[in-house]
């Protein structure tokens, strides 16, 4: 198979080149960049929530996996050495439960009482899928992964519920173990699959219509696999009616300065 993943120049690119890239005005999802590097979701609420996100998170772990939480106000974090106001490809902005604006940076609007929470994403596992023989149909094709509400509620905390959001790789079937038993070494970016097979037993109802990102073809002989997806706070905020959020523009991710491992 011809490799169509994110060109050698971007997957060879250190977290902070890829950050100065992204500061200076680049906006595109982050699949394939920054081979062997950690990438993370935003979600940055008031303060006064920072503890419902947190018990959130416990609760439903596989979706929510923190990596690091900053101090109120702060624009980094031990793991993002950068400007979280401006070191992302692109920003989602809340208020009152409802997304209002999809910006290049949130300099403007970053608060003193937001805390910052990042959390595990799986393209952190995509490229040892891609060594072990997995296709990553995203990747393959240059869009963004697509990622789907479900049928499935997570556990509450406090003013934040909501459903669990899933992304959907399609898989050969005979490298369906393979994908799960090389996600599942990955705990930390979502691990194994949360469901194989029937996108119906989620609740959902049409593979060509995701929630967020880009429809992928599922082709004769592939299995579609769905991953807990770190948008999952992002619902929460909404359900929960949260008056102020800032959240990463789904599949523009945070990439940080863990390694992969």
């Amino acid at each position: 198979m011809e490799d169509t993943a994110a060109p050698l120049h971007e997957r060879a690119l250190t977290p902070d080149q890829a950050r100065a890239r992204f500061r200076a005005g680049e906006r595109t999802p982050t699949a394939g960049w920054c081979e062997g590097w950690t990438q993370a979701n935003l979600i940055a609420v008031p303060e006064r929530l920072a503890e419902d996100l947190r018990l959130f998170a416990e609760r439903n772990p596989q979706a929510c996996p923190v990596l690091d939480v900053g101090e109120p106000g702060a624009t980094s974090t031990r793991i993002f050495p950068g400007d979280l106001r401006t070191d992302l490809p692109g920003y989602r902005i809340y208020r009152e439960g409802k997304p209002v604006a999809d910006v290049d940076d949130v300099v403007e609007h970053w608060r003193q009482d937001l805390v910052a929470f990042l959390i595990g994403c799986s393209f952190t596992f995509e490229a040892a899928l891609m060594r072990a023989g997995v296709p990553v149909r995203h990747v393959e094709l240059g869009v963004n992964v697509p990622m789907y509400r479900t049928a499935v509620a997570c556990r509450p905390a406090g003013a934040l519920r909501g459903p669990l959001v899933v992304s959907m790789r399609p898989v050969p079937e005979h490298l369906v173990a393979t994908a799960i038993e090389v996600s599942g070494r990955y705990p930390d970016v979502h691990g194994a699959p949360v469901h194989v097979g029937d996108p119906a037993a989620l609740g959902i109802a049409d593979l060509s219509r995701p929630d967020h990102g880009d429809p992928v073809p599922v082709r004769p002989g592939e299995v579609p696999l769905f991953w807990a997806c770190g948008v999952t706070p992002q619902e929460a905020v909404m359900a929960g009616g949260v008056d102020y959020a800032i959240g990463h523009l789904p599949g523009h991710m945070a990439i940080t300065d863990l390694r992969e491992t």
